[in-house]
């Protein structure tokens, strides 16, 4: 019996900017629900290394493979065997493979579909977008079988404030995709057969963006969440007379200020 691992898909698209290459990264593991076991760890961790060294990459979709579930959160039977040695091998590794997909240098939509529990909603949340349709169930349900929610848990709090992530956290109830959207986990929510459309529409305008700039920004906005307010003014100034030393502001800005006719 596989493991499980992830797949990287690459298409072409137009856009403002000149288009260029966008990636799907599938958690694929469709006949166990994507559950998120050693290999599909592995998976995510080898994929997102090949994604960060694309230079012409602009935008990467995570979504589960199948079109049913996004992922039903780390393996169960695997977290069964664990001993303490192992559960911090286990999820060191698991916090790796996250924040492989958190510090892509371009944005990344997650694309939810049916079951996001647990370590999969920690996968979400290092996303910088999340759509989900109708069929989306949102939980944190670890608390339930014994364990706390850790590695990237850290991060709702900030997506969700933090009396919903206490809900969260220490209910593991189950969220709808309205209610997600309620609490601001899931920014858009649509019909099933809407859910690309809507992933379309973040990519249609990340496309017409300067593509160094979305990458600078990208990297500004994980560098601010651990970051003073004074700092992140700092940093910022710097990411803004560095830009500069490309052509791309000269010609983004001659275009914009180019008179429209009629």
């Amino acid at each position: 019996m596989t493991d499980g691992g992830a797949r990287i898909d690459y298409e072409e698209r137009p856009g403002g900017a000149g288009g260029g290459r966008v990636a799907r990264l599938l958690i694929d593991r469709a006949a166990k629900r994507n559950a998120i076991g050693p290999g599909v760890i592995a998976g995510l961790r080898d994929s997102c290394a090949e994604l960060a060294a694309d230079d012409d990459l602009r935008a990467v979709i995570l979504a589960g493979a199948g079109g049913r579930t996004f992922a039903a959160g780390a393996d169960v039977n695997t977290m069964a065997g664990l001993t303490p040695d192992s559960a911090r091998t286990f999820i060191t590794a698991l916090h790796e493979a996250i924040d492989a997909v958190r510090t892509l240098p371009v944005p990344v939509i997650a694309a939810i579909r049916g079951h996001c529990l647990g370590a999969a909603v920690e996968l979400a949340a290092a996303c910088d977008f999340r759509a989900g349709d109708t069929t989306a169930i949102v939980a944190m349900p670890e608390v339930r079988v014994g364990i706390p929610s850790v590695i990237e848990a850290a991060l709702l709090p900030g997506l969700v404030g933090w009396g919903a992530a206490r809900e969260m956290l220490l209910t593991g109830r189950e969220y709808g995709a309205e209610e997600a959207a309620d609490i601001g986990f899931l920014q858009r929510v649509t019909a099933p057969p809407d859910l690309d459309a809507a992933v379309d529409a973040w990519l249609d305008a990340i496309l017409a963006c300067g593509p160094a700039a979305v990458r600078t920004q990208k990297k500004l906005l994980n560098e601010w969440q651990e970051m003073s307010l004074t700092k992140a003014v700092a940093v910022s100034i710097d990411a803004f007379a560095a830009s500069f030393e490309t052509d791309e502001p000269a010609r983004m800005l001659a275009r914009a200020l180019k008179p429209r006719s009629g």
